[in-house]
């Protein structure tokens, strides 16, 4: 039945017996969860047992939505992706924006679960009840695009939401991703791979539904307050302009930038991979997402030289990293073209850009040669080794093939010291950050559910000029050392309170921008919101849903608990914490990760020799029920 904010309805896509199946939302889940990812990690820790092969029949993934999506608010159309990864084989989460969560709403459920594994290629078509599993045999083996298009042209709707797989996701590329309509990309982690093993192709949808809310007339005056505020907040009208290339510069300014595979944080090319520099040369429109006032992707054509033609939105300013400063390569048609073939393979571009860089490293260093290549001299700032580099990496072909398992298992396979080389936490690759000139991030990365994550607990005070704000949020006393990017002091305060108001965000779920800025403040937007769309007097308090937050966080460590992973995991790359930044703004600045790990645990109240979530923590938490599911 459905509720105030909810469809009320979980579909099951049951493969192996080629059925359906529609439950009811357990509305206990709306209190002690709330929605997206939240009601994501409660299912997939009760249903997916510990040590599940994550590309067996065992795993599941599942697409989640949460009380606000499809409606008024801003930014309202983000949808996460949640399975056992298949890159790291611990905890699995990937955000997309787009509209295909208004979509599936709309068509009457809150989630989707795909479970077991078709005998033969299939793509899912929901349309409101009618849902169906469909032949994929001609579709399998083509690009996003092309499969994307065929699909929408087979339902004659160009509406229809599709959510695709390239080649890499069919041959089980670690780092393959779900490309929502050819340009958004759920991309971390291999929720691509998850689709390919169960032999799916794609998720289309279409729905003519409504989302329904508890009080009407509040909720539009609210959402109209907080799209004014986007409107003419500093912040989002440069975001608007520029997109997320506006922190190549800062990034550059603050020696952040990840250059030569994170070796320093300084790139003497970054000009070319800025925003003013991009923007007048190669953008030809802007895009916007389901209820955005803003409208940060760019779509961008490049006129001359050998990727002339290329025709593609984005990249971010992860792309831009990935394929530009990271592999020492200062041209931005590259970039494009790289990101271009990263989304019609269907490959995370952070992944894919940092494998890459791994092998030039360890190249360059001698411990792996053309015999190990395929003749191929690796070397930074080669636009023409990267591109062949991705399509081999996205057939799995020659060394190609060994990239597709990631930099942590491709080190593994070559041995001969390469580890050193392999950039990443728990088997993710690191993104666009660098822990020695930004302490925060060093222990968000470092305890990071699913990872080496930006996107879970970034903080920004440091950067973004919020000093006023940190100050009254956490005391004019602690302020030096918060916003202080060379001192562990404080930190885990930042993180802690950060990370919860991140996990009430993905669990509504909607994006960064589609609330007031900084982030330590969204929980006062989230509790009014949240109270006026389900009617739930509970989720209009802000010492609930802190409760909420840390629920889920906890419920993510207990999940990865359940693998095997300890303190002992919560670790950065020998670069951050043993070799000093060499130039730029940071030089001579390393982590010092274990005193911020104490301070993080303590307030968390995990266990600070194990790192596990004690018992007490458990039982506040209302998560002993944790304890019978092995």
């Amino acid at each position: 039945m459905a509720a105030n904010g909810y469809a009320g309805k979980i579909l099951r896509a049951k493969l192996s017996d080629d059925d359906f199946k529609v439950d009811a939302l357990p509305t206990e889940w709306i209190r002690e969860f709330i929605g997206g990812d939240g009601f994501a990690a409660k299912l997939l820790y009760s249903e997916v047992p510990g040590k599940t092969d994550p590309l067996s029949e065992a795993n599941k993934l599942i697409v989640s939505t949460g009380p606000i999506t499809g409606t008024l608010w801003p930014m309202s159309g983000r949808t996460v992706f949640v399975s056992k990864a298949a890159q790291t084989g611990i905890w699995g989460e990937s955000h997309v924006g787009g509209f295909f969560g208004p979509e599936l709403k709309y068509s009457g459920y809150d989630m989707l679960v795909v479970e077991g594994k078709a005998e033969t290629p299939v793509y899912l078509y929901i349309e409101d009840s009618d849902v169906q599993l469909l032949d994929a045999s001609e579709f399998w083996g083509l690009p996003t695009n092309e499969a994307t298009a065929a699909i929408q042209k087979k339902h004659n709707d160009p509406d229809l939401q599709v959510a695709a797989i390239g080649p890499a996701g069919e041959k089980l590329v670690r780092f393959s991703s779900i490309i929502i309509n050819n340009a958004r990309a759920a991309g971390r982690t291999g929720m691509g791979a998850v689709l390919g093993s169960k032999n799916v192709k794609a998720i289309a949808v279409r729905g003519h539904g409504s989302v329904e809310v508890a009080d009407h007339e509040g909720f539009v005056e609210l959402a109209k307050e907080a799209h004014d505020r986007i409107r003419t907040n500093p912040q989002a009208r440069e975001m608007s302009k520029w997109g997320t290339w506006i922190l190549t510069a800062v990034k550059q300014q603050i020696g952040e930038l990840p250059t030569y595979n994170h070796r320093t944080g300084v790139f003497p090319g970054w000009e070319k991979l800025s925003a003013d520099y991009i923007r007048p040369r190669y953008t030809i429109s802007d895009r916007a997402c389901f209820g955005c006032s803003l409208g940060c992707k760019k779509v961008n054509y490049v006129r001359h030289g050998p990727y002339a033609g290329t025709l593609e939105e984005g990249p971010e300013y992860e792309g831009l990293m990935a394929f530009g400063s990271s592999l020492g390569i200062a041209d931005y048609p590259t970039t494009l073209k790289a990101n271009q073939v990263c989304n019609r393979f269907g490959m995370d571009v952070i992944s894919a850009g940092a494998t890459i860089g791994f092998a030039i490293e360890a190249f360059e260093n001698g411990l792996i040669t053309e015999e190990d290549t395929d003749g191929l001299t690796l070397e930074w700032d080669n636009s023409e080794l990267v591109i062949q580099l991705l399509e081999m990496m996205g057939r799995r072909e020659g060394f190609g093939d060994l990239l597709a398992e990631g930099s942590r298992e491709a080190a593994r396979r070559l041995g001969k010291g390469t580890e050193k080389y392999a950039i990443h936490v728990k088997g993710l690759e690191v993104s666009g950050q660098d822990g020695r000139t930004h302490r925060s991030i060093a222990l968000g990365h470092a305890t990071g559910a699913r990872g080496a994550d930006h996107l879970r607990s970034l903080v920004v005070v440091d950067q973004l000029g919020y000093e006023d704000v940190a100050a009254e949020r956490w005391g004019a006393d602690k302020l030096p050392e918060i916003i202080d990017p060379y001192t562990e002091k404080h930190k885990a305060n930042a993180v802690f309170e950060t990370e919860n108001a991140y996990a009430i965000r993905d669990a509504l779920i909607v994006c960064w921008y589609s609330v007031s800025w900084p982030p330590i403040f969204w929980m006062n937007d989230f509790a009014a919101v949240l109270h006026l769309a389900t009617g739930e007097k509970s989720l209009g308090s802000i010492e609930n849903l802190t409760t909420i937050a840390e629920r889920q966080v906890t419920l993510k460590r207990l999940f990865n608990a359940r693998e095997g992973l300890t303190r002992d995991d919560d670790q950065l790359p020998a670069r951050f914490t043993e070799e000093p930044m060499p130039e730029g703004p940071g030089k001579g600045q390393t982590v010092d990760l274990d005193p911020m790990l104490d301070d993080y645990y303590r307030l968390r109240g995990w266990d600070l020799e194990t790192g596990l979530p004690t018992d007490k923590t458990i039982r506040k938490l209302s998560l002993g029920w944790t304890k019978s599911n092995p």
